[in-house]
């Protein structure tokens, strides 16, 4: 068998000597052999065949978040989740703090003051929903689990009036029968057996589908487990359970709230109001991906 150098295989490939040299260094020359530190090449060797590049996999959202988070970037979608999120969950439940003031609360950790009293209360909770928003995107990857729902509850209602109450159990199930809307709850003794037949029932469906997320924050929030805080932690583990899915998340807006309260009253006769509504949701939040061109 005759041989050719790396000059020879170059001009007989129609690439250069570098392209030779890489290719025999790689093995990707069959017989190709070094002789000190040249190349002796079979002169029947092949051109090997050009690899292709490998595609490029543009990183999912819950990375871009993580990424943004640790980086403390502002002005893109962490920083718009943090305040959006936080902003109109707590409106849906009270909360008098407008915009405005939730926007200046995450970015300075202060508070401006008017001529209008601001709830203390409204404060904290607006503090501690942005925790709890980063322990969901912490935990994303994670099952849900009545220890991370319960750290969710403590996170949130830590601090507050309510914390300082003998009969309101922070970051445990309540103590006391409540009602939503009117409408009768889990009573206390039953919470801890329902919680634990959600959960099972939910882990058992190993790819989650938006109605199947849609269908657990139903049953959640008609267990009503906490004394107060209840919707809040429901919205929040919507958010962290499409990301755990790959499904695009959705913000609630305070101004939809009749609709989704209708979809909740309405889930088990008709599931198309609480999905409609979310789907409208997850529509805005996709505008927000496109702006901020993130892939989903």
């Amino acid at each position: 068998m005759g041989y050719m150098s790396v000059k020879e295989a170059a001009e007989k490939w129609g690439v250069s000597e570098r392209s030779v040299r890489n290719y025999c260094a790689s093995d990707r020359v069959y017989g190709a052999f070094l002789t000190g530190k040249t190349w002796n090449i079979p002169k029947d060797a092949n051109k090997p065949a050009r690899q292709a590049k490998p595609k490029l996999v543009p990183p999912t959202l819950l990375e871009i978040i993580r990424e943004e988070k640790e980086s403390k970037v502002q002005g893109r979608i962490y920083h718009k989740i943090q305040i959006e999120l936080t902003y109109n969950s707590n409106r849906i439940e009270g909360s008098k703090l407008n915009h405005e003031q939730t926007r200046f609360i995450f970015e300075t950790n202060t508070i401006g003051f008017n001529e209008k009293g601001i709830n203390v209360d409204d404060i904290v909770e607006t503090v501690n929903h942005f925790r709890c928003i980063d322990l969901i995107i912490e935990y994303a990857n994670y099952s849900l689990s009545e220890s991370l729902i319960k750290k969710l509850h403590n996170t949130l209602k830590s601090g507050t009036s309510d914390s300082r109450k003998s009969w309101f159990a922070v970051g445990e199930y309540k103590k006391l029968p409540n009602e939503v809307g009117g409408q009768e709850t889990a009573l206390p003794e039953e919470v801890p057996v329902k919680m634990r037949n959600l959960l099972n029932a939910y882990k058992q469906k190993k790819q989650k589908t938006f109605d199947e997320i849609l269908d657990f924050h139903y049953q959640f929030e008609k267990i009503h487990p906490f004394q107060d805080g209840n919707g809040r932690i429901g919205r929040l583990i919507l958010f962290k359970e499409c990301l755990r899915a790959g499904i695009v998340p959705f913000i609630i807006d305070d101004e939809h709230k009749l609709f989704y309260y209708r979809g909740l009253r309405e889930w088990e006769n008709e599931k198309g109001f609480l999905r409609d509504t979310c789907l409208f949701a997850q529509d805005k939040f996709k505008k927000y991906l496109d702006y901020f061109r993130i892939d989903y």
